[in-house]
């Protein structure tokens, strides 16, 4: 009997409803497939996305504020088709089994895992989240559309999920980072955020002020899309490390993160998360030393 079995039977001899820890246990299950491939604090595919499921997506993104422990994956059809409560449990029942699912499911680690499991599909007879612990369903909530269903969420996963009381630095990092690459990605400047969490919204968080807090921002945004052979950056990067001329490499190299840099002050900027206009002498100076210097520490990087 495996481990995730011997829980079920568990929960159930200490009196649990058998379906909700059968449903629980499925879960866990589904769990331990795509956790390795997920990123913690980031809501994330777990299978490709077809056309017809990257604005269902984007849409969840957007909505969904998550803290920097927390396991999220976003189930598209192709994997959440198959993923089914039992059939006895009606309340647990949102979706036809002919109809497109869409489920996000989010997992605050611990002793015990708290699951909120939520189908936001359009075509739901009930969207909602159902919400999980030691074999129990401590908590439903239905809504009237998809729409509301995703306005309701990040409220939801913070009263049940988000890790509460006092966060270390690299915590608050983790989530800063998180909510500015999502704003990057969506074009986006007004997602939800949890501001007394954010450094860029607090710099104090980090013993700053907040030019610094977007140049670190901008910074470690950067290498990590440098890092990343599949991303643009990453390719354009290799591609350059080619040459093997040192000197035109190192300036082609120091070319590509300012281009990099400018881009993303230029997309801060229309996207109104920091007004430039508004920084006072000191700060706009400031703000002249940290583009040069964030663009060489880039580059230095890169070399």
């Amino acid at each position: 009997m495996d481990q995730i079995s011997q829980k079920v039977n568990q929960w159930i001899d200490s009196g649990k409803d058998p379906r909700s820890a059968h449903w629980q246990g499925g879960l866990e299950a589904m769990l331990d497939l795509f956790s390795p491939h997920v990123e913690p604090g980031r809501l994330t595919p777990v299978a490709p996305l077809e056309k017809e499921d990257i604005p269902v997506f984007k849409a969840a993104l957007k909505a969904i504020d998550l803290s920097p422990h927390l396991i999220a994956a976003f189930l598209p059809p192709s994997v959440a088709g198959a993923v089914i409560p039992p059939e006895s449990a009606e309340e647990l029942q949102r979706i036809d089994k002919n109809e497109p699912s869409y489920k996000i499911m989010v997992v605050r680690p611990g002793k015990e895992l708290r699951i909120v499991c939520a189908e936001i599909s359009q075509r739901a007879t009930k969207p909602g989240a159902d919400i999980f612990e030691a074999g129990a369903l401590l908590g439903t909530y239905d809504f009237p559309s998809q729409e509301v269903c995703l306005s309701e969420l990040t409220k939801l996963i913070q009263a049940h999920a988000w890790e509460k009381g006092t966060w270390s630095r690299e915590d608050h990092e983790q989530y800063t980072l998180n909510w500015f690459e999502r704003s990057m990605d969506l074009s986006c400047g007004d997602l939800a955020v949890e501001q007394s969490r954010s450094f860029f919204h607090s710099p104090t968080l980090i013993k700053s002020n907040r030019v610094d807090a977007l140049f670190i921002l901008i910074h470690d945004l950067l290498i990590k899309r440098f890092s990343h052979p599949q991303d643009p950056l990453g390719r354009a990067a290799a591609s350059i490390k080619t040459i093997k001329d040192k000197t035109l490499c190192s300036n082609k190299l120091e070319e590509l993160a300012s281009q990099a840099v400018l881009e993303f002050l230029n997309h801060i900027r229309q996207l109104e998360l920091m007004k430039f206009e508004e920084l006072s002498n000191a700060e706009t100076e400031q703000f002249k030393r940290e583009t040069s210097r964030t663009i060489l520490r880039v580059a230095d990087k890169l070399s």
